[in-house]
């Protein structure tokens, strides 16, 4: 059975609390760089993997998407994105991502947000979603960086005083499970490094298109200042690409 935090009801509590579960889309740091990255969702079938509270998803349907399906493990998640977009024509299904079997070339553009960390083996995901995806389809998602996921206490070394003194990086080419705390809670996660995402993606037949390594927009930190300190190392890896002709 996968792993499946987000139905623990403390999680998703804690979860549920959080600034982009809230707000939605504009209180996530790094939105203002993904949107530029996510092709034209007009007339288009879209695939969003790890959907979550289906933010993505109502974007995606708000500009026009003709067909826009979002999984996930999590039966509360789903719950909740229903509820969010109630009225929008957006098909949900329960299931974790290694796991999808669609179509083949059933989707035009395939997104995922903050999903890849948990998945044990990003070469099968990718290959599934070459199979669903049309021929110059676009696959753009997000996850945790190689360097934030490179050490399971993903936290800074502080001074005696508690000041932040760097971001530590150890045991980066040791890739596999990182058991990490997050919201309270131990939460089982993959680092990869960025050499293993960049190869598997090309070797299933992905022309990168874009790379990103966003930091917070002024508004956010302006919003948010407790967000400073994501100026000094990267916390998400981005990636546009698309699939061969």
């Amino acid at each position: 059975m996968r792993e499946n935090k987000y139905d623990d009801p403390d999680f998703f509590i804690n979860y549920g609390n959080m600034p982009r579960s809230v707000e939605g889309l504009n209180a996530a740091g790094e939105w203002h760089v993904l949107q530029k990255m996510l092709p034209d969702f007009n007339g288009k079938s879209v695939l969003d993997l790890g959907c979550g509270f289906g933010w993505h998803c109502i974007y995606a349907k708000e500009q026009g998407a003709k067909r826009v399906v979002g999984i996930d493990l999590s039966a509360k998640m789903l719950e909740s994105a229903k509820e969010k977009s109630a009225g929008l024509d957006i098909e949900y299904h329960q299931m974790a991502i290694e796991d999808i079997d669609f179509s083949i070339q059933e989707f035009d553009v395939v997104i995922s947000s903050l999903a890849f960390h948990y998945v044990k083996d990003f070469n099968l995901t990718c290959q599934k979603i070459k199979h669903c995806l049309k021929a110059g389809g676009s696959f753009i998602f997000s996850q945790e960086h190689p360097i934030f996921t490179s050490r399971p206490e993903q936290d800074w070394t502080f001074d005696d005083a508690g000041n932040r003194l760097h971001w530590p990086v150890d045991h980066y080419q040791q890739e596999g499970i990182r058991h990490t705390s997050f919201l309270g809670h131990t939460v089982t996660k993959y680092h990869r490094t960025l050499e293993t995402v960049f190869n598997t993606l090309l070797d299933s037949e992905f022309l990168i298109q874009r790379i990103s390594e966003p930091k917070p927009s002024e508004e956010t930190l302006m919003a948010y200042p407790e967000m400073k300190d994501e100026n000094r190392r990267p916390i998400f890896l981005m990636i546009a690409a698309r699939l061969e002709n």
